[in-house]
């Protein structure tokens, strides 16, 4: 269970930093600026999840591979991102995969800790949102989370699947790559299908109630 955890972490280490790198390298950053989005990306939902569980110091602050293969992906993504942009939607499919290998190993180390199925489920969840977060905080985005999209939906739906494989108590590995293929399978579909979370009505925000707060003039 720990070498699959280590692997699974590495793994969603690299296509989140891929993802990270991607973006910064869209918005012209230098290479030290890629380098620091491709970090950020990787390793704070992982970070966060460590934290919460006490297991720290964090792995991916103790353990040089967490940190080498950030700045591989990162280095790889300035250096060759003609290559990477052919790929299409190169960093939503990125980060799709980093969703979903950080949601079903979120929730894997979050039950090796001994938390509550359902707390196990969540911290999936944040562990998976959490890289994505930061990449888009840093480059003065909205997350995409926060923007209707299937995302921490469909971490959430990955992570409970692990979850539940515990608790009926198939096998891991084939219950985590079903988790994971779950994760990718509902975002990726949400993405070229536009599946979204419901909205306000743009009428809504539109009514004089919800510009009492705009300046007036005459």
């Amino acid at each position: 269970m720990e070498r699959l955890l280590l692997v699974l972490d590495l793994v969603g280490t690299f296509v989140f930093a891929l993802s990270g790198a991607t973006a910064g390298v869209r918005r012209r950053l230098d290479l030290f600026g890629v380098l620091v989005l491709s970090f950020a990306a990787a390793n704070v939902g992982g970070i966060t999840r460590d934290v919460l569980i006490g297991a720290v110091p964090p792995a991916a602050l103790t353990d040089w591979r967490y940190l080498a293969v950030s700045l591989l992906a990162g280095v790889m993504t300035f250096y060759r991102h003609a290559q990477i942009d052919r790929l299409r939607s190169p960093v939503l499919m990125f980060d799709a995969m980093g969703l979903a290998v950080f949601a079903v190993s979120g929730a894997q180390k979050a039950l090796v800790h001994g938390l509550e199925p359902v707390m196990a489920a969540l911290l999936g969840m944040l562990t998976g949102i959490g890289g994505g977060m930061a990449r888009d905080v840093l480059l003065a985005e909205v997350p995409t989370v926060l923007r209707a999209d299937i995302y921490a939906t469909a971490a959430l739906a990955g992570a409970a699947m692990v979850v539940s494989g515990e608790l009926l108590g198939l096998p891991s590995l084939p219950a985590t790559l079903a988790s994971a293929a779950l994760c990718f399978g509902l975002r990726m579909i949400a993405i070229r299908r536009g599946w979204q979370l419901p909205t306000p009505d743009a009428g809504d925000a539109s009514s004089p109630d919800a510009q009492d707060d705009r300046p007036r003039g005459r």
